[in-house]
């Protein structure tokens, strides 16, 4: 009997398990809209000094990120091998989300923004290291507890559909906290960052709890794996050698790098290319486009059942370039609501496709090793995400400077460089990601036979564990 024809889909199991994904994408999300504008526009840190923050947070990241994915693989406990990361690491996560935004002002003479840029530099690292704890093991449960990709498809659907409303409620919700008719870059609304903050966390928790009580559901036959686990080193050579992952990693860096740059730069391009002077106007184009999103998901889902994930991921990519074309000429609120909902079809697939991909790797790579390494995989996607940070903050810097912004100033005219960071850099992203797609080894067939050979190894595992 094959996993397809044992699984059965449980609406209110996916439910369950995708408020977690909620709770991931709104910490992360509410953090990558308003880092960058609050210690810019807010604090007043030069681009430059900030970019240096990214680059040191990306060092950490290149051994805090895989260091999770192999432990969390290495780990068997009377409570799972991902439960108890992800309950360990929620409560120390909504406090960071909320000390996000208290810096410390402390003037050292000679020294300007050096106690702001420390601070700066210490909570990104602490929210990424308990984020990248919580995140990894919440993803990584995704292929294990669905094997089949018919469920793998339906619940992708469910988790999307949460992931859409968390960007949504990311990016509108802490609108609400700001002062009526101002912008995110008024220093009236210095307080009500903390403010938006500590709602964000409170939502955050009650998503991550629902999800720890009824959509953890780990399979018996997997505990057998911690005894054949590879080391750590020998782990980071096994994922570097795969070449399905080398190539799904670099299509994510150029995914990552447009999902990261446009809400950076959208409350920037909204006042100062679109003229809108309003906070909540300004969310509301980038809630046009996760909304749309959420309605393109299900094409998405058609498309891959005709073409596969390989080809599927491709166009949406190709559909992503042609949505964000019109960033070069707009310059109105109307005009940016009509691209925001187009944008939404490319953002769609950028969702859809990433964890389908990587559970087809995890797959592949079980069939080599004998053992499940999700872990291991995401901890390496998600220093890719992390990589993407530094080059949205090296593109942000070297723009900036050229065109007299190195230093935020309401007065200077910046229109040409937030026009580029809006289309040109994410454009050649994404052709980048196409390429490396275009060298994804993983076909529609052959992902048939590779969950054929798995569908057997699981069975072996069950009776071992059976026998044990």
């Amino acid at each position: 009997m094959s996993d397809e024809d044992r699984e059965k889909f449980s609406l209110g199991h996916a439910l369950a398990y995708s408020s977690g994904l909620f709770s991931d994408v709104l910490s992360y999300q509410f953090f990558t809209f308003l880092i960058f504008t609050f210690y810019f526009s807010i604090i007043g840190v030069p681009t430059m000094v900030m970019t240096v923050g990214w680059i040191i947070w990306s060092v950490w990241n290149a051994l805090n990120d895989p260091m999770w994915g192999i432990i969390s693989d290495r780990t068997n406990t009377k409570w799972g091998k991902r439960r108890p990361y992800i309950i360990a690491s929620i409560i120390p996560l909504c406090i960071i989300v909320v000390l996000l935004w208290t810096p410390l002002k402390i003037v050292i003479p000679g020294w300007p923004y050096l106690s702001e840029f420390l601070y700066f530099l210490f909570i990104i690292i602490a929210f990424d290291t308990i984020y990248t704890m919580f995140s990894i093991n919440q993803t990584a449960l995704f292929p294990e507890m669905f094997q089949s990709l018919k469920m793998r498809a339906k619940v992708n659907n469910v988790r999307q559909i949460f992931s859409v409303l968390a960007l949504i409620f990311a990016f509108i919700m802490p609108t609400f906290f700001f002062e009526p008719g101002t912008t995110f870059t008024n220093p009236v609304n210095e307080p009500n960052y903390f403010n938006a903050g500590v709602f964000i966390a409170i939502v955050m928790f009650i998503g991550a709890l629902i999800m720890i009580i009824w959509g953890i559901k780990e399979k018996p036959e997997f505990k057998v794996d911690k005894k054949d686990s590879p080391s750590f080193f020998k782990s980071i050579k096994i994922t570097f050698k795969n070449r399905a992952f080398v190539c799904y990693a670099i299509t994510a860096l150029a995914n990552w790098y447009v999902f990261g740059m446009l809400p950076t730069i959208v409350p920037l391009y909204g006042e100062f290319v679109l003229n809108v002077l309003d906070t909540t106007l300004q969310s509301i184009l980038l809630g046009v486009a996760f909304l749309s999103a959420a309605i393109f998901v299900f094409f998405w889902r058609f498309v891959t059942h005709k073409i596969g994930l390989r080809k599927g991921f491709m166009l949406s990519m190709v559909v992503f370039i042609v949505s964000l074309f019109p960033f070069m000429f707009i310059g109105d609120f109307i005009s940016g609501i009509i691209v925001f909902f187009f944008v939404g079809a490319g953002l769609a697939g950028s969702l859809f496709f990433r964890d389908p991909l990587v559970g087809a790797v995890a797959d592949q790579d079980e069939l080599t090793t004998g053992v499940r390494r999700e872990g291991s995989f995401y901890g390496v996607n998600a220093l890719v995400i992390r990589l993407s940070t530094i080059f949205i903050f090296i593109s942000i810097g070297s723009v900036f400077e050229s065109v007299g912004w190195a230093v935020f100033d309401p007065l200077a005219d910046p229109e040409l460089g937030l026009r580029l960071l809006m289309f040109v850099f994410p454009a050649i992203a994404l052709v980048v990601g196409i390429i490396s797609m275009y060298f994804y080894p993983i076909t529609k067939e052959k992902f048939e036979q590779i969950k054929e050979e798995v569908n057997k190894l699981h069975r072996e595992k069950a009776a071992r564990v059976t026998r044990e």
